[in-house]
């Protein structure tokens, strides 16, 4: 080949290097830039599909201990039942280890809760007197005085229930003749029924008659009508004459003040009212 013919050759060569580079610098900066911003690689994840076998994104670092999630907060019933283990542990390992260290650290800590427990007493207390809506006293009270009064009133509202509780309620006494109890508990039932003007059926089990109520009569399946429940006598049992309802009032020996407490109770008060 000609001198110059080789010439012209060399210079573009020269000219298509020269021209070449400036592309590959180009591409290297994109992927720079792009793993740099954390973005895609466009030629080895978009136009050659490598991302399935190379990491097309810069892995991100872990989260610093900083971000973690906070422990979660020991509950109040959680700290008490820590409190008791610990309790516990000092008192066995005094009773094990019953050297002066040990005795020592279980008072000094039995101490501690006694004064919690102090505290906690002292603050209920005075949060009931100046709160009347929670003081129960007022409602029941305990002390002597307040007690009598509270007695006094509750007999006067009975007893004027009771004197007008005939009008609707009858009682069903079942006893039997053999029954020793019933011999003890007629008269009083007697008593209670007269002073309040309350009908009574006495209905005799055995067939024997009673000195208290002459005017039995012999059960003939009245009883499991009724639904009482078992064969024990003495059985006293209101009955409401307007709902048809029985309810049983108690068995075996009651006194006077039981059974018009019981009647009261069962006639004239919601469950849970008076307690």
């Amino acid at each position: 080949m000609p001198r110059k013919g080789r010439l012209s050759m060399l210079l573009l060569a020269l000219s298509s290097l020269g021209s070449a580079a400036p592309i590959n610098a180009q591409e290297t900066g994109a992927a720079r830039d792009a793993i740099e911003q954390d973005l895609p690689d466009e030629f080895y994840c978009g136009e050659r599909k490598l991302g399935q076998w190379f990491y097309c994104t810069r892995p991100k670092p872990p989260e610093s201990a900083a971000n973690a999630a906070p422990a979660p907060e020991t509950s109040a019933a959680q700290r008490v039942a820590a409190i008791t283990r610990q309790l516990d542990e000092l008192k066995a390992r005094a009773i094990l280890e019953p050297t002066e260290a040990n005795v020592i650290a279980y008072v000094r800590f039995q101490r501690e809760q006694l004064d919690r427990a102090s505290t906690f007493s002292d603050t209920w207390q005075r949060a009931l007197w100046q709160n009347p809506d929670l003081d129960y006293t007022l409602q029941r009270p305990v002390s002597t005085v307040g007690k009598r009064l509270w007695l006094d009133n509750r007999k006067a509202d009975r007893d004027a229930v009771l004197t007008s509780l005939g009008q609707r309620y009858g009682l069903f006494y079942f006893y039997a003749q053999s029954c020793g109890a019933c011999e003890v508990f007629a008269p009083i039932l007697r008593s209670v029924t007269d002073s309040h003007r309350m009908s009574v059926m006495a209905v005799s089990m055995d067939g024997g008659p009673s000195r208290d109520f002459p005017n039995y009569v012999v059960d003939s399946g009245q009883r499991s009508r009724m639904g009482v429940p078992g064969n024990e006598t003495p059985a006293l049992v209101l009955f409401d004459t307007q709902t048809k309802r029985t309810i049983p009032v108690g068995y075996g020996v009651l006194s006077a003040d039981e059974i018009m407490d019981r009647i009261f109770m069962l006639t004239n008060t919601k469950v849970g009212s008076d307690y």
